[in-house]
C-alpha cells in the first residue's frame, strides 16, 4: 500500500472545519502543529510590531487513492485563494514509514476490500 503526506494549513479560525471535512472525507489520525504566518508583504501594527497569523498544521498519513479524495473535499469547502487568510495544502509521497497505527492500516485495508467488492 502506497502512503502519501497530506499536509493542510489553515487559519486557527478553519482548524476545526477543516478537521471535520477530512474526517468525513475518509481521513482517520492526524498530528496538529500550531504555527504563525507572515506573509510576503508584512503588517506594521502598533510600535512597529509585525503582526503574524496564527496557523494549524495539519498532517494526514493516508493511503494513495485516499488522498485526492480528502484534498478536494478540503477545496471544496475552504478558501485556498483568499489573500486575506494563509491557507495552503500539498501532498508529498512517503517511501518508508514506521509507527502508523496498526487500526489505521486496518480500516484503510477494509475500505479497499469493500471497494473491489463492488466492482
Amino acid at each position: 500500500m502506497t502512503f502519501i503526506a497530506l499536509v493542510v494549513i489553515v487559519s486557527k479560525n478553519d482548524e476545526v472545519k477543516a478537521l471535520d471535512i477530512a474526517k468525513k472525507a475518509g481521513a482517520g489520525g492526524v498530528t496538529i502543529l500550531d504555527g504563525r504566518s507572515i506573509g510576503l508583504n508584512e503588517k506594521k501594527i502598533f510600535f512597529g510590531l509585525t503582526l503574524e497569523e496564527n496557523v494549524s498544521a495539519l498532517l494526514f498519513v493516508l493511503p494513495k487513492r485516499l488522498s485526492m479524495a480528502v484534498l478536494k473535499a478540503l477545496t471544496n469547502e475552504i478558501d485556498f485563494s483568499s489573500e486575506k487568510e494563509f491557507n495552503i495544502a500539498f501532498t508529498l509521497p512517503i517511501s518508508h514509514i514506521i509507527g502508523l497505527d496498526i487500526g489505521e492500516i486496518q480500516k484503510f485495508e477494509k475500505e479497499i476490500q469493500e471497494t473491489i467488492q463492488r466492482i
